[in-house]
């Protein structure tokens, strides 16, 4: 970018800085954030790095690496929403850092601030960065990995061996084996297209691999101590279940193949993750599509590129990813850098006529419509204090005013434009959409009602295994009695059960005596149904969550 834009840019960066940070302490309102932080949780006033533990019971699903990291982070600043997200906001800028040093060595300064602009304002990187899960940790793990490799190709310096062999480590114990097909697909890839496949197995890349292994070794152990040394434990409803034979083979292959103890109702589309990035990778999506579109056209018509990591390593995964039969929407974030990276030549570059009206509309289609649909959904989520609103209003306003007197290159305003808008949606869905879906938790709210002091001796108990935000905000250990069997077990006197209003519905229906102690508001689903939207509506979406003893 021309130094004369570098201020406006500044100015986008810090903002789009400002909201990844700013639902830092927004309360869970999704399972899976308030599940990872309960396991590091358990880990750390169990005083146990190596098992992983919900509800008093061996968990065997995703690797440590994340609980690790969040673990420190607990151990530093205390147990709380914020403190779990921050080691994933960590490496959420890890990620742009080194988006910014692979770019930069392959292409210019202006195309590697360009990339890493995209990569800060990806709809579900912003969403990622609040709703956490591994894929920050993973964007940057990957990214890392890719750049080291590609110094260590060009020059065989130890510190990046060992940098790609840790960060490749790190990525494996957080996600899988399957993450070295983005790493490793990278490095294949460009030595495909530079016709030194063999290269592959000289004895610098050997040593990688091995040192890789090295390093991975710590998760091979924590399973080993918790599963492989315990047959006798009873895991996905069988015993004698190996945790590496589980790391290895069940949760990669199980999944692919979606038949695995953990599957999803319906198997995978080809086409799912086509469909997914035109929101998760907004407002880039369409300009992504034909970036690629534009790349492999060159790379059939044997046209030189600056690099082929991107590339290879990036469409190997989606393409892996596309005929899996386990699909989630935030599968894709973790190619988010190389995605931006084979986006950032093509928002200034000089297209055909028809391109740069391609371009144009496809980024002037977001530019215009995300700030609209916050509009309406302000007028209608009507929260009792607009003073946020306002002031998103003021701000990006302000800069969006900045960008139109300022910049008088067509393309520059557009991609600034954009920015500006996709960063003004996701500042006020991190300021007040998210905490207003947050307030109506009851889950939150009944583990804050157990935590009084006047409740010091309790059992708590869940009576599902998803109220996974109330056993991490449970100052007390939380254990689970599956709900078929709350009429049938003996329990304590003095036991306390967190039940939704599905449970006490079951209960009721089946006949089974308990009492009501406490009734919160409670807003169960992790979709945002328009109803929810509406202030008008929202009582018909909401329901009722209880604390209930025997």
């Amino acid at each position: 970018m021309a130094d004369k834009y570098k201020p406006l840019y500044l100015l986008l960066f810090v903002l789009a800085l400002a909201v990844s940070f700013a639902g830092i302490n927004t309360p869970f309102f999704t399972d899976d954030q308030g599940l990872y932080a309960a396991i590091s949780k358990n880990m750390l006033y169990k005083h146990d790095i190596l098992q992983l533990f919900t509800y008093n019971h061996d968990w065997l699903d995703k690797p440590h690496f994340p609980f690790w990291a969040v673990l420190i982070s607990f151990k530093l600043f205390g147990v709380s929403a914020w403190a779990y997200r921050l080691p994933a906001l960590l490496f959420f800028l890890l990620s742009l850092l080194y988006t910014y040093l692979f770019t930069r060595r392959f292409y210019n300064k202006e195309i590697a601030l360009t990339a890493v602009l995209i990569l800060m304002s990806a709809q579900h990187v912003l969403l990622s960065n609040l709703d956490v899960r591994a894929e920050p940790y993973l964007m940057a793990l990957i990214i890392g990995s890719i750049y080291h490799i590609a110094r260590y190709n060009n020059k065989s310096a130890f510190k990046h061996l060992l940098l790609a062999a840790l960060l490749t480590a790190c990525a494996i114990m957080t996600k899988g084996i399957f993450v070295i097909a983005a790493i490793y697909g990278a490095l294949l890839g460009q030595y495909i297209f530079q016709r030194k496949f063999l290269q592959l197995f000289y004895g610098k890349w050997l040593l990688l691999y091995l040192l890789t292994f090295v390093f991975t070794l710590p998760e091979f152990y924590a399973l080993y101590i918790q599963f492989d040394l315990h047959p006798e434990k009873l895991v996905f409803g069988r015993h004698h279940v190996s945790g590496i034979r589980w790391f290895l083979w069940d949760s990669q292959f199980g999944r692919f193949v979606n038949n695995g103890p953990i599957k999803q109702k319906s198997s995978g589309n080809i086409f799912f993750f086509v469909h997914t990035l035109l929101w998760a990778f907004m407002p880039w999506c369409l300009l992504f599509y034909f970036a690629v579109y534009k790349t492999v056209q060159n790379v059939w018509k044997k046209v030189s590129l600056p690099e082929y990591y991107t590339l290879s390593g990036g469409l190997l995964l989606l393409l892996l990813f596309s005929f899996s039969g386990f699909q989630l929407p935030f599968y894709t974030n973790i190619l988010f850098p190389l995605f931006a990276i084979i986006t950032a030549p093509y928002c200034f570059k000089q297209l055909s006529r028809a391109g740069n009206i391609y371009r144009k509309a496809g980024l002037l289609i977001f530019a215009i419509a995300l700030p609209v649909i916050i509009i309406i959904i302000h007028l209608y989520l009507k929260p009792a204090n607009n003073v946020l609103f306002i002031i998103a209003c003021l701000v990006f306003g302000a800069t969006a005013m900045l960008i139109i007197l300022n910049i008088k290159v067509d393309t520059v305003r557009v991609f600034m434009l954009t920015c500006c808008a996709v960063l003004f949606a996701n500042f006020y869905m991190n300021t007040v959409f998210f905490p207003a879906i947050a307030s109506y938790n009851g889950q939150v709210k009944a583990a804050a009602y157990i935590n009084q002091p006047a409740f010091s001796n309790l059992h708590v108990y869940s009576l599902r295994p998803s109220n996974n935000v109330f056993q991490f905000y449970s100052n007390k250990p939380v254990d689970l009695l599956l709900l078929e069997d709350f009429g049938k077990t003996p329990m304590p006197p003095n036991a306390i059960f967190f039940a939704s209003q599905t449970s006490v519905d079951y209960l009721t229906q089946n006949r089974v005596r308990f009492k009501v102690i406490a009734t919160f508001t409670d807003y169960p689903h992790e979709n945002i149904l328009p109803a929810f939207i509406n202030k008008d509506s929202r009582g018909k979406v909401l329901s009722k969550a209880y604390l209930i003893s025997k």
